[in-house]
Parts: structure tokens; sequence; C-alpha cells
């Protein structure tokens, strides 16, 4: 009976050493059959949480969710845009299915890294003027995406600035230099403005962290009367810095997304960027489902947020004149 026992004990090891051996390779099966999906971009990591949750929203609306049936591949450089090229063709190495992107650097990257794989790109400006589509109604190629029109709205954000701070007339910009598309587009609509409005136009430059304090260091010296800092993932990804080094040298500052009034900056005007995430995703998911990307009109961006953190604004001495408060789409107390 012992004997009996003891073998029959050691056939439920082995047996149950089987199935424990069995349960890794199916994992992985099961994993190895389900579709990828690269994410691009140059944000941060410990920045873009609430913007990739809204990436997944929009797989998610189309059946796809993260870990039961796609893999999402996420390569982010920290808003160093020379490294993008190099990781958008690490992702075709890979042969993902779909490469959704952030950023006009990164939809370009990934555009001229393959002609196969389709690249779902979120924009802040016209994506044929990129020659990323021919054409906004009819892409034609292998890219789409959304145009969240950042940079075509500067001049409307400066107007408002403007409203916010009338006596304003010497203006400062800040440019990320490693971002050319996007500073061109900004440039181009600052020199309107300059000439509309009648202010004095000041560009500073900065693409890391350390550069955004030296580039306050000299506004500190500058003294313009409002700042108006470019729509940019990197700076989006230092919000709380700007924010911060913006509010310590009493500066009115003026940013493109909710995100950045949301943790103390002055006002914001742009479309939601956690809005346009959700679009890639739900875009990046259709074409995973079969739709051909030369056949997905581009999303323009038609609602614009006006976002005033009214705290911010006793704290600077700003009166918020009522006409501005009732437009506002949000006010923060």
């Amino acid at each position: 009976m012992a004997i009996r026992l003891l073998y029959r004990r050691r056939e439920f090891i082995t047996l149950l050493g089987g199935a424990a051996a069995a349960w890794p390779l199916a994992a992985r099966a099961q994993q190895a059959s389900m579709p990828v999906v690269g994410f691009l971009g140059a944000q941060a990591v410990g920045t873009s949480g609430p913007f990739l949750d809204a990436f997944r929203r929009g797989l998610a609306e189309t059946g796809h969710v993260e870990g039961q049936n796609v893999t999402i591949e996420y390569r982010l450089t920290g808003g160093q845009l020379d490294r993008l090229p190099a990781l958008a063709a690490e992702l075709v190495r890979l042969q993902v299915s779909v490469i959704a992107t952030s950023g006009s650097t990164a939809a370009v990257a990934a555009k001229a890294a393959t002609r196969t794989i389709p690249p779902a790109f979120s924009v802040p400006e016209d994506p044929v003027k990129l020659g990323l589509v021919a054409s906004l109604s009819r892409p034609g190629g292998n890219a789409t995406g959304i145009n969240f029109l950042s940079t075509e709205v500067t001049t409307k954000r400066m107007g408002l600035l403007r409203e916010l701070v009338p006596t304003a007339v010497r203006a400062a910009v800040l440019i990320n230099p490693t971002n050319p598309a996007n500073t061109s587009a900004t440039l181009t609509e600052m020199e309107a403005v300059a000439r509309t409005l009648g202010l004095q136009i000041e560009i500073f430059k900065a693409s890391t962290s350390s550069e955004i304090d030296s580039a306050f260091a000299t506004l500190v010296r500058e003294r313009p009367d409002v700042l108006l800092v470019a729509g940019d993932g990197f700076f989006t990804s230092r919000r709380v810095q700007l924010a911060a080094l913006a509010a310590r040298h009493a500066l009115p500052a003026a940013y493109s997304t909710r995100e950045s009034a949301e943790v103390g900056g002055l006002m914001s005007y742009g479309t939601s960027l956690t809005d346009a995430y959700r679009q890639i995703g739900a875009y990046a998911g259709r074409i995973l489902k079969g739709a051909n990307p030369a056949d997905l009109p581009v999303v323009q961006a038609t609602k614009f947020e006006l976002v005033i953190n009214l705290q911010t604004a006793r704290l600077l001495g700003i009166t918020v004149p009522p006409s501005l408060l009732a437009r506002a789409d949000e006010v923060i107390e």
C-alpha cells in the first residue's frame, strides 16, 4: 500500500509539473498571437500617464484591450527628439501592426521608417504640410490620424493672453529648437500676432529641463510683460516646472493644454490633448480591424477650451475681465 501511494504521489507531481510547464507556454503562445501596436512619442514616461490611459481607452472602444487581445510596445524619449528615428526603426524591426505616434517629429519619423506599417498620428499642425498625407479627406498613403491644431491657434492664444494682461507690450515666446516643424509654425503665427497686436516679440529656446531654468534666468533679467509657451510635447511633460517658474517670477504665461493650467499655469487655450490621444487609439484600433489608412480622413479638432486658473491670477495680482471669465470653459478656483 505504501508503495502504491508513493507511486501515485509521484504521478501527481509529474502531472502537476507538466501542467505548470504548459501554462507559461500557453500564455506565451497567446501573447505571440496578439497584434502588437507600437507607441512612439517624445513624452517623459512619468508625466504621460493620463495621455496613455486615454490612448488605451481609444483602443478599447474598438474592442482592443492591452494584455487581453493586444500588446503595446511603448517607445518614449523623454523630450529627446533625435532618438525618434532610431526608435521608429526599432518598432519596424519588431513588425508591429501599426505605429501610433504623438507629435510632428514622431509622425515624420514613423512615416520615413516604413512604407508598409501604417502610422496613426496625432500632430499639432497641418499634416499635409508635414508631408504625412496627400489630403485631409483622402490621405492616400499608409498614414492617417488627428490634427489637434495647437500651433494653428497660437494667434488666438496670444490674443487671449493680451486680453488678460491688456497693458502688455513685450511678449516672450518659449520654443523647443529641436522640434523644427512646430517651431517654424509657431514663429510664423507669432509674426502675425506682432503685427496685429503691436507686440514686441522676443524668442527664448529650451529643449531640456536645465535649459528651461536658464531661459527663465534670462527672462527675469529681461522682464517681458507676458510669456507664451509654445505647444510642444516636451513642454507639456515639463508643465509643473514651467508653471512653478512662472509663478515664482510673477510672469503671466499662457499654455496650449489644460493640463498646464491644472498644475498652476495662468491660462491655457487649445483642444483636449487627452481626447487627441483617445482618437489615436481609436484609429489604431480601426486599422487593426482592417481599415485602410488611405481611406480614413484626417480628424480635425473642432472644440477648443479656454481654461483660466483664477487662483494663479490672484497670486499675480491680475483681475480677470468678466467678459473673459464668461467665455472660459473652465475656471479653476
